[in-house]
């Protein structure tokens, strides 16, 4: 089934999240309703003219390794050209570089488009855009007049080198080293692996973010600066010179993804120049994975997004049995209906999240109201983990959907469950989110979360009169999530722990029934979703809540010996 841009879902939503208040900032002034309405109608045309079609194509034909030389399959060149000349790559960067300068909330949902339309493809701006905004806060001037106009025009790519082979999430045991080489940049030299993008032949060169350690820095995560590694070495003009002493050793064989080169990189003594102060590579490269972490719970919600297409388009044309409704379609039996009801009010409700942490990120770098940064700090990782959860879980029930037909690559609904299957893998686990959210981001005692809540509670008090049954449920569920974190806080840290993926699903709950009901209201033709949420998602609220105040010691009764029995 072609991709529609689901452009409708975007305006409610830039509405019900509070965009019209980044708008309103002198930052953003040029984010006018004309703007806006330009930037999502040309992307939607992008995406499902120019990068949907590229879709099966590149799971079929993976990226390759040819005589040291990274291919990647056909289209991805002309389609990646497409969006670096229409400006998408920087369309929040800024303009004294090329960039327009937007907000984030604009950039999540034309990525949320690209992402639906060719995920794999899509990967390599959005780390780019990661790169843009790390160089923006942390690297020079003189890095940046070289690096930032070609990266915003999509000449370069830029990559995020963290994880070796020894360390994953362990960041601390990187050991990749950097010797100063006299004239202020450095030699670095060791192997990263899970590199997305890490070499293509769609881009003329490759800006590589690379974490090490500077030879006689302390050990662990304190001694470790970030490195701007280019692929061919350019000079001051930016005109590419010398190539670098760096290469790929080999293409990732993956689940999914199939048309996005991850590769095992080596680098053996290669020029780097550090990137913000030394030993402070972890703050700057964070810059970057908070970038990414709410992009990537936005490519959950754009494969939730194809995903539900195209299992409502197969169940209103396949035939079986008899329904109620006296029609043939299996749209009309009621399973069906339930499960596709399911993959749209959970992708709307992932959506809503992402969108919501944008317009507070955007809010907190227009105004630098703590409360804002605040907000967008509590809500990242829930957009995260929700949205790529959520992501895998619609495109799991999208192949339940089609049936067997499900299980035949023919469909493509398939490719949605291996492609997305990732996203709540990298970036942090959504584990390690869930322990973000209880953790660091409760430093505060719960603050943020409680005017959070208050909003979501006075928003459902305001809709009792004409809602009373939907409210109520809202209302009663903010309630249950208040009284939750309150005893949340008063946890140690390990017990926090235990229940924290549970509190970022009830947390998510609420909020996306918040949404729902919203959008309800401000649409009538859309309370039928927004009951199906509200009456048959939300109460899981109350068994998740309950696993947040069992603790860890039931966990740490379940020993490995009775784990292997």
């Amino acid at each position: 089934m072609p991709y529609r841009a689901p452009l409708a879902d975007f305006r409610l939503l830039l509405d019900l999240t509070g965009f019209a208040e980044v708008a309103a900032t002198e930052r953003f002034a040029d984010a006018t309703p004309e703007t806006v309405e330009a930037i999502l109608s040309e992307a939607g045309k992008l995406c499902e003219n120019t990068l949907a079609p590229l879709n099966r194509a590149g799971d079929k034909t993976a990226a390759r390794l040819e005589n040291g030389v990274v291919r990647t399959p056909a289209g991805f060149v002309e389609g990646y050209r497409a969006i670096a000349s229409g400006g998408w790559v920087g369309i929040s960067a800024d303009p004294a570089y090329g960039g327009m300068g937007l907000p984030i909330a604009l950039t999540s949902c034309v990525n949320d488009m690209m992402g639906s339309a060719c995920l794999a493809l899509q990967l390599n701006p959005l780390l780019t855009q990661g790169q843009i905004e790390a160089l923006e806060h942390h690297a020079s001037d003189a890095l940046k007049a070289i690096y930032l106009p070609k990266l915003i025009s999509g000449d370069w790519n830029g990559t995020m080198n963290l994880t070796e082979p020894q360390a994953g999430s362990d960041v601390g045991a990187l050991r990749t080293k950097a010797e100063p080489l006299g004239d202020g940049s450095y030699a670095i030299t060791g192997q990263k692996i899970y590199i997305t993008w890490g070499d293509n032949d769609t881009n003329a060169n490759v800006s590589h973010l690379v974490l090490a350690r500077i030879v006689g820095a302390a050990a662990g995560t304190k001694g470790i600066s970030l490195f701007l590694v280019p692929k061919i070495i350019p000079d001051a003009q930016g005109n590419l010179g010398a190539r670098n002493s760096l290469n790929v050793v080999s293409l990732e064989h993956k689940l999914g993804l199939h048309g996005s080169p991850t590769a095992v990189m080596q680098f053996d003594a290669a020029q780097g120049w550090l990137v913000g102060e030394e030993n402070k590579g972890m703050a700057a490269m964070f810059t970057m994975m908070n970038n990414a972490r709410l992009a990537v719970g936005m490519q959950g919600v754009a494969i939730a997004e194809a995903a539900t297409q195209t299992a409502v388009a197969y169940a209103m044309g396949r035939t079986q049995g008899k329904t109620p409704l006296g029609n043939s379609a299996i749209i009309d039996h009621a399973d069906v209906r339930r499960m596709l009801g399911q993959m749209r009010s959970e992708t709307f409700a992932a959506r809503a999240i992402g969108l919501a942490c944008a317009v507070a990120i955007d809010m907190g770098r227009a105004t630098s109201a703590p409360e804002w940064q605040a907000r967008a700090a509590l809500l990242t990782p829930v957009a995260k983990a929700y949205g790529t959860d959520i992501g895998n879980e619609v495109a799991y029930i999208g192949v339940q959907v089609h049936g067997g037909m499900g299980f035949i690559e023919e469909t493509g609904a398939a490719q949605y469950s291996r492609d997305v299957r990732v996203t709540s893998i990298y970036e942090g686990t959504n584990g390690i989110q869930a322990m973000d959210l209880v953790a660091r981001k409760m430093m505060d005692g719960g603050e943020a979360a409680y005017r959070l809540i208050d909003e979501v509670e006075a928003a459902a008090e305001a809709a009792r009169s004409s809602q009373p049954a939907l409210a109520t449920a809202v209302w009663n569920a903010s309630e249950a999530l208040r009284e939750a974190t309150e005893a949340l806080v008063g946890q140690d840290l390990n017990d926090r722990f235990a229940g924290s993926v549970a509190y970022l699903r009830a947390f998510a709950r609420v909020l996306g029934a918040h949404y729902h009901l919203q959008a309800g209201l401000a649409d009538p033709a859309r309370l039928p979703l927004a009951a199906f949420y509200i009456t048959r998602l939300l109460p899981e609220y109350a068994p998740l809540l309950a696993q947040t105040r069992e603790g860890a010691a039931g966990l740490y009764a379940l020993t490995p010996e009775a784990l292997l029995a």
